[in-house]
């Protein structure tokens, strides 16, 4: 099976050509509830490696047929930084990219390894995720192989985002009655207060999960957002926003939204009314509202507020 697919179209990413480095089974340290893929108990190696040398011939044709790409993106069936080779990977990766640039999409379980932290600071942009900052929730939502603790994992993501020189993504997947609790996302927040990142992606289940749990709404992620410090870059990921009701803002209100928490135009499209969506393209031409951009995504915020929101340039 090849390791080689797409290309990928992103919102958050961009066109990206994918590299499965457990393409031919599921190996992962977790065994997430919400996980697309099918219940497997965790482990903390690779049975099945696919060797370098057959990656790089793959990737050399691909991008002979694909030169319009963004970024060349590893992930996994599984967990990418899992893969053996991975060093030696990114160091024959990294000659052939030109100018695209090189993303990994992580668990973050395995950052505490100090070969693994440091071969991820060779990456462009690497994504790690954070679904909770307690033990109880953390062993509950992800289901860690035994030798993986949370503590671990927060202390490494706090260390890796001050010396990485990249662009740092982190990304909280909401599942309900687990980690959207009040104490939890105080946890959470807690976690990332010190944490240097480009943007937190908070999102919930939108594929069929392996196990049977629930995903959150739009409005819920929304209020979620209001309970993160306001100086970090969150972003709601949510292909839910048809469950959201468009709802009568006043001018008031919405500068106190958007003060709260940045938004997409489509998050505007999901809560505004008509009238709203007026008063809101109103306080935009009065120059009360402004658009900033971040990673492809443009939000908009009160003018007031340029300054405050933590970005990583």
């Amino acid at each position: 099976m090849s390791s080689i697919f797409g290309p990928v179209h992103s919102r958050r990413f961009g066109v990206s050509l994918g590299i499965d480095l457990s393409s031919s089974t599921k190996q992962c340290n977790f065994d997430c509830l919400y996980c697309e893929l099918s219940p497997m108990q965790a482990i903390q190696t690779q049975h099945e490696v696919t060797p370098v040398g057959s990656i790089i011939t793959e990737l050399k044709a691909a991008l002979l047929v694909h030169p319009n790409i963004d970024s060349i993106t590893l992930t996994a069936n599984g967990e990418p930084t899992m893969y053996p080779y991975l060093d030696e990977l990114i160091d024959e990766i990294n000659p052939l990219k030109g100018d695209l640039k090189t993303l990994i999409l992580s668990n973050s379980a395995t950052l505490n390894d100090p070969k693994i932290f440091n071969t991820l600071l060779k990456l462009d942009r690497v994504k790690l995720s954070l679904d909770a900052a307690t033990p109880e929730v953390f062993t509950k939502i992800d289901r860690p192989h035994k030798s993986i603790h949370i503590e671990d994992i927060i202390q490494a993501i706090q260390e890796f985002s001050h010396v990485f020189q990249g662009k740092l993504f982190i990304e909280i997947l909401f599942v309900k009655g687990l980690n959207d609790t009040p104490s939890e996302i105080g946890a959470l927040n807690a976690a990332l207060a010190s944490v240097v990142c480009e943007r937190i992606d908070i999102g919930t289940i939108d594929r069929p999960p392996a196990y049977p749990v629930e995903g959150l709404n739009f409005n819920e992620l929304l209020e979620i957002s209001h309970h993160f410090d306001p100086s970090l870059p969150i972003h709601i990921v949510s292909r839910t926003h048809a469950t959201a009701t468009p709802s009568s803002y006043s001018r008031e209100d919405i500068l106190t939204t958007l003060d709260k928490r940045p938004l997409t135009l489509d998050d505007i499209n999901a809560l505004l009314d008509e009238t709203s969506k007026t008063a809101f393209y109103d306080l935009l031409n009065e120059g009360k509202i402004t658009s900033i951009v971040r990673s492809n995504i443009t939000f908009y915020i009160p003018t007031s507020n340029i300054g405050r929101k933590r970005s990583r340039n």
